[in-house]
């Protein structure tokens, strides 16, 4: 077996010892988190992560700390403790408002307490609270992650990626007035309610290393046959044990991107059961991975490749995403489609492919990469509008369609674009590549498991050539798709499977499916599907007991995730209740729960209490801004203001002058008596911007005395707001009525389309009339109706899921129909 370290990208020079711009300190320090320790036990394919964070109080009072970390997407948190003044306190998984009022109670009765809220797949929110003058809490966090594979010719190679820092992310929207959902740097808005939970604060460039960090990782293959170990940002040292391999992280790291390595194994099966029985033995778990082989045959494609050219995606980053995109411009064929959108606050494309789909020519795949070549980074990340417009023009389903995104993913808004993309991508593969070191996995993968497609990250230029390899064949056809699965002798749990909907198989890219079973842990499951060329298509797998206890959480974990990506795209009202069952059930943290340890010995009775907010590296990789752009948000001693990000994140316009915004509450409570937030104030120079994007041109002048289009609100010259919401009242009230009934017909395809066509349809008949005689405004209503009219009793599956989910996008933006958002839960 070779350890092998991948030369590392060039990054900046340290930073002087001094204590950069800003700085504010004392001989006890200056910051809440001293200290984080990761320990990876590898085992095959699955990694037990523990997590360690110290947290130190230099203040002469009782402090509250906030930290925003991130965890790997896939990873199930199983676990929380608190130990503190030779005291150990076990965390319990409760339901999210009731862990908040547990933890805000222990606080005001003196207590320590410490609390742990997941607000993205891979964003995590840690708040501790009463930790005594000079005293050290630490807390402990476990979890268990599957390590995701990739295959050709020659073998196998898993990837441990474990995330060291949230990136500053792209807030779109308008601000929302009333309490921040959290005490981060950015404001929440319409489009990211929530934004105030995901966005630390970020230290100015000279700060000396704020945080230990060490990385322990134990590599055991468990039998497979390890050929090599690759580091690809960090240097570490290797120590070999037996069958075992220990690699450390060289010490004075930071923690400003991915720790990542890639497993070698040779050899591979095609398939493989797992069975693991529960503790009881009625139930257990059931894990099937298939490893295609063979090449797919390329059929005609629409290929609508996306490019994001933000202010984030500065330096490295997009040379590499310019290189990424001009290599799969050059795998199109002559009988290929293709557009190529670069967006960043606008939208824009080849001058000489300026609409529509251009044939594959060698003519056209020129002026692409003519457009990519001049392409260089600026603005904010406006990426719903682009996703919206590459599914508008991939609207041929006679064709074989695929959409390309090429980013960092740093935006906040990816609830959003995934309810409305969700409905549109019916018969439209996605796949992404991210681009950065501290790249946004989570909405990465959740963007492309909706599409079924495949998602590729890229931490630095010598990885992109052996991504794009890969990513050249994923673009491909698929090598089955309508996957369907069927077992032998073993009873599976029904709406236990995921992905609930396979899909598809790709060269090289692992199927993995997982699921609950009850009685004896025996049988065999089929994958069932059709080939690229037509004919049917099936993989076989006779189950083996095993005995992995990470299965379940791992499960628990994937399923989690899709019902609240169900759920965020407009899932039944019952569907909340079946998460965080789901949640307790298992013992796996989701957005609806939250692990809380709260210590019985009251510790304080002083009634003061210092709150402050960890700031963050600024990720590795990343252009430093000309001038401050956000300020250190914990420092020793209390100041006026804190000059925070700007409101719509990395790239976007500068901070308007002023006075600063005054510091908000924390997440979940209200500011309480004798509280102070730590904050430090810096220069107010104007933060870093980026070269105006072009104004787009404006639309021509209607002609004189043609009738304007109604809009939204209702189209008679004199009618004001409230008459509008007067006349519209009536036929809301009938769409509100109906929404609660389609949310309560179940996940059944005959029950659906019965629905769908001999209800919905003739109410909307009936109200697109009626409102069409009062002249108000009918545009989605008649775009959902054209839609149903399309559909029948032999449409299938996936069309008849994609009105579905339509339908209920369109009745819940009609009617307002506020869902209780889960950031800010109190009972």
């Amino acid at each position: 077996m070779t350890v092998r370290i991948l030369p590392l990208p060039e990054t900046a020079t340290p930073p002087a010892p001094d204590r950069g711009l800003g700085t504010l300190t004392t001989d006890k320090g200056n910051l809440p988190l001293d200290s984080v320790d990761v320990h990876a036990s590898i085992t095959g394919l699955v990694a037990g992560v523990e997590v360690v964070q110290g947290f130190r109080n230099p203040f002469d009072v009782p402090l509250e700390a906030t930290y925003i970390f991130p965890l790997p997407d896939r990873a199930a948190v199983t676990a929380l403790r608190m130990e503190a003044a030779d005291r150990v306190i076990e965390g319990t998984l409760e339901e999210r408002g009731q862990a908040r009022e547990d933890y805000d109670t222990a606080i005001a009765a003196g207590k320590r307490a410490a609390i742990a809220e997941e607000d993205r797949p891979d964003v995590f929110a840690m708040r501790v609270g009463n930790i005594l003058p000079d005293e050290r809490v630490t807390i402990r966090i476990a979890l268990s992650q599957p390590l995701p594979c990739e295959t050709d010719e020659s073998g196998s190679t898993a990837t441990f990626r474990f995330p060291l820092v949230v990136a500053p992310r792209y807030i779109p929207g308008t601000p929302l007035e009333g309490e921040r959902a959290g005490a981060g740097a950015a404001d929440d808005t319409d489009a990211v309610p929530d934004a105030s939970r995901i966005s630390p604060p970020v230290l100015l460039p000279g700060f000396p290393n704020p945080v230990r960090l060490s990385i322990t990782t134990v590599i055991d293959p468990a039998g497979l046959p390890l050929t090599e170990i690759r580091s690809a940002l960090h240097v570490v040292k290797e120590e070999d044990d037996g069958d075992r391999t220990t690699l450390r992280v060289q010490p004075g790291e930071r923690l400003n991107r991915d720790f990542i390595l890639r497993l070698g194994y040779a050899g591979h099966e095609s398939a493989s059961l797992s069975l693991v029985a529960d503790g009881s033995g009625d139930e257990g778990t059931f894990t099937l991975t298939v490893l295609p082989s063979g090449e797919s045959r390329p059929a005609p494609r629409d290929v609508v490749l996306i490019l994001d050219r933000s202010g984030s995606m500065q330096g490295w980053k997009m040379v590499a995403a310019r290189r990424a995109a001009a290599r799969i411009v050059d795998t199109l064929r002559n009988e290929d489609r293709f557009a190529v959108l670069s967006f960043d606050t606008v939208i824009e494309r080849p001058r000489d492919l300026a609409s529509g789909l251009a044939d594959g020519t060698d003519r056209n795949r020129f002026h692409a990469v003519e457009h990519l070549a001049t392409l260089n980074a600026r603005g904010g990340t406006e990426m719903l509008a682009p996703l919206d417009e590459g599914c508008a023009l991939l609207a041929d389903s006679t064709r074989d369609r695929v959409l390309v995104l090429i980013t960092d993913g740093q935006i906040g808004n990816e609830d959003q674009i995934l309810a409305r993309l969700e409905p549109r991508l019916q018969g439209v593969r996605v796949h992404t590549v991210g681009i950065d070191r501290a790249v946004n996995a989570g909405f990465l993968n959740r963007l492309a498991a909706m599409g079924q497609g495949i998602s590729r990250l890229v931490e630095s230029e010598d990885r992109l050539d052996e991504a794009m390899e890969l990513i050249h064949r994923h673009i491909g056809s698929p090598l089955a798709t309508d996957l369907t699965l069927h077992p032998t002798g073993l009873e599976i749990i029904p709406d236990s499977v995921t992905p609930r909907r396979p899909g598809t198989l790709f060269p090289g890219v692992p199927l993995v499916i997982a699921g609950r079973f009850r009685g004896a842990p025996s049988g065999a499951v089929s994958v069932r599907g059709t080939a690229a060329d037509g004919t049917a298509w099936e993989q076989h797998a006779n189950g083996t007991i095993g005995d992995d206890p990470a299965a379940v959480s791992i499960w628990a974990r994937a399923h989690l995730r899709e019902l609240e990506d169900h759920y965020a795209v407009g899932g039944p009202d019952d569907l909340e209740r079946r998460i965080v069952d789901t949640s307790l059930t298992f013992g796996v943290l989701c957005r609806f729960t939250a692990f809380v340890a709260v210590d019985s010995r009251v510790a304080t009775e002083s009634g003061t209490l210092h709150q402050a907010v960890q700031p963050v590296e600024l990720p590795d990789g990343w252009a430093a801004p000309h001038a401050p752009r956000v300020a250190h948000a914990a420092f020793m001693a209390p100041m006026d203001a804190v000059v925070p990000p700007p409101a719509m994140g990395y790239g976007a316009a500068p901070v308007p002058s002023g006075p600063p915004p005054a510091a908000p509450s924390m997440p979940g409570s209200h500011p309480r008596r004798g509280s102070a937030r730590t904050t430090a104030s810096v220069h107010r120079t104007p933060p870093q911007t980026y070269p105006t994007p072009p104004t787009p041109a404006p639309a021509p002048a209607e002609p004189e005395g043609k009738p304007r289009k109604a809009t939204g609100t209702g189209a008679r010259g004199g009618d004001t707001p409230e008459s509008l919401k007067r006349a519209r009242a009536p036929f809301m009230d009938e769409l509100s009525a109906e929404l609660k009934r389609l949310r309560s017909v179940p996940d059944d395809h005959d029950q659906r389309i019965a629905h769908l066509l001999t209800e919905l349809l003739p109410l909307l008949d009936s109200l697109v009339e009626r409102m069409e005689a009062r002249r108000l405004d009918t545009t989605p209503l008649t775009a959902l109706r054209d839609e149903l009219r399309l559909l029948d009793t032999t449409s299938d599956q996936a069309r008849v899921q994609g009105v579905w989910s339509q339908a209920l996008q369109v009745l819940s933006t009609l009617t307002k129909e506020p869902r209780r958002p889960f950031w800010k839960r109190s009972r």
